[in-house]
């Protein structure tokens, strides 16, 4: 067992001994009193719902021998107490300082925007493994270290899992760590104290408005990271690029396709039913890309990701083969099923631009009618859901509204929450609460060159109700779907 001071810990920061001593020997560090343990440091972080100060006395019995606060408390006598300014910020510096400053000893590379963070991650992925470094990847799908998988509970882990994560990598000699940083994880300190040596901004657009409230709380959320890091790829074709630039270093790369103020514009797209082929113009150098995945959006996440490339030092033709050896990201417009010149893709597709992203994308190629099986998650922002009945009543041929994480909401409400988006495009479209009947549903209707687009869950493998989690994965209901009506 290692023992290590507080101070040690503290060194970094600012803070007063309220009781005790700074110079106390722990074991660990701990935010859950539930995971304490006799000599650790319990560090009390506000929470969304719950207040660490709250469960000080339930530590202290678990045995702690320390307790790091932001207000004024009671402790028992005997028990060190340590008042800091924001517990969230001293708990991210703590667990850096525990695990020995591990982000340090590698490349961070951080990815940050609404849509597009997975997919951008794992083309980087590629890149770097065809130039032969050991690569880490943390975000919404999983955490993995080359082919190895580490489960993820959420896009960004809490700072003390986040340097165990990162001690992990280092003991596995990892070269480089590309990372989906959200906005929550920025905003409530998750990654203070960590240097990126670049940062990539893919787009924003509405999204966590139940988290943030408006749309410039939002992008100041987002922006944090370009205050953190030393290199920058900016998406200056979305509408926030200009402020994301603003606040990025000076070395920096832009790109677009729209914007002829770019550093490197993607020009001659030929969108094809299984990826796109384009064009890429930077410094008077022309190069031609392939990648394996349709639709306009595919083009920003791998022109970014050729970007990133260029800025970590890699040569143009091992960016190019590491691009072009990406076959698709799991649940991000990841085809299911093809029978009867049906086809069916599962995407992630939870915000409004992202479900206009798929579906604008299958319209290119789709012969037949576009199906469309969607939802909203509950506790989440309640404003995008008639929004994204609109988008898809507005694109889709026939809506399929069913539920998509209810969390402690009923479903139905939320269902009759989308729908005016719906109804007022003239749509056909049908309300199904029950999730797995609604998948199979559109596989029922569905004709010949027609395409199901199941939309919200992507790569998810449950379902969240109020009362339980269920095991649910949107391929796997699909294929049971499609095997029924083979028989």
């Amino acid at each position: 067992m290692v023992f290590t001071k507080i101070c040690e810990l503290l060194k970094r920061e600012e803070y007063s001994v309220l009781q005790g001593s700074d110079c106390v020997d722990i074991n660990s560090v701990e935010y859950d009193s539930r995971k304490v343990k006799e000599g650790s440091v319990f560090v009390c972080i506000l929470g969304l719902t719950m207040d660490g100060h709250n469960f000080i006395n339930s530590a202290i019995k678990n045995g702690a021998k320390a307790v790091v606060v932001q207000k004024d408390v009671s402790v028992l006598e005997g028990i060190t107490c340590i008042k800091v300014k924001n517990t969230r910020h001293t708990l991210a510096i703590m667990s850096a300082e525990y695990y020995g400053k591990p982000a340090s000893k590698m490349r961070l590379i951080g990815v940050t925007g609404t849509n597009g963070k997975t997919t951008t991650t794992y083309i980087i992925k590629s890149i770097l493994e065809k130039a032969g470094r050991k690569t880490g990847v943390i975000g919404t799908i999983q955490n993995c270290i080359g082919d190895k998988i580490i489960h993820a509970d959420r896009t960004t882990p809490e700072s003390l899992e986040l340097h165990g994560i990162f001690k992990y990598m280092v003991d596995e000699e990892v070269n480089d760590v590309i990372m989906e940083v959200s906005s929550h994880s920025l905003d409530l300190n998750r990654v203070d104290g960590c240097n990126f040596d670049l940062a990539i901004f893919t787009n924003l657009t509405e999204d966590h408005l139940d988290y943030h409230k408006t749309m410039e709380n939002y992008r100041d959320a987002k922006s944090i990271l370009f205050g953190m890091c030393n290199k920058a790829v900016i998406n200056i074709d979305d509408p926030y690029g200009e402020y994301m630039h603003s606040k990025a270093p000076k070395d920096v790369i832009t790109t677009g396709i729209e914007n002829e103020k770019a550093d490197m514009n993607a020009f001659n797209l030929v969108m094809k039913p299984n990826g796109v082929e384009f064009d890429i113009n930077f410094k008077q150098k022309s190069f031609h890309l392939v990648y394996n995945v349709p639709g306009k959006f595919s083009v920003y996440n791998a022109l970014g990701a050729f970007a990133a490339g260029v800025m970590l030092g890699i040569d143009f033709d091992t960016i190019l083969s590491g691009i072009a050896a990406v076959k698709g990201v799991k649940g991000r417009f990841e085809p299911i099923k093809t029978y009867n010149d049906i086809t069916a893709v599962v995407d992630y597709s939870h915000t409004p631009d992202s479900l206009k992203n798929m579906l604008n994308t299958a319209r290119e190629f789709v012969r037949g009618r576009i199906i469309t099986v969607f939802g909203c998650g509950g506790d989440r922002d309640k404003f995008k859901r008639p929004i994204m009945g609109e988008i898809a009543g507005q694109l889709s041929d026939f809506c399929i509204i069913t539920s998509d994480n209810p969390r402690s909401e009923n479903p139905q409400t939320i269902i009759d929450e989308i729908e005016p988006g719906t109804a007022k495009t003239g749509c056909e479209y049908v309300k199904i609460a029950d999730r797995r009947e609604a998948i199979f549903y559109a596989v029922k209707m569905a004709k010949p060159n027609d395409f199901i687009g199941v939309a919200g869950k992507g790569h998810e493998d449950y379902q969240v109700f109020a009362d339980r989690t269920v095991h649910f994965d949107d391929a796997e209901v699909l294929l049971e779907a499609f095997k029924e009506i083979e028989k």
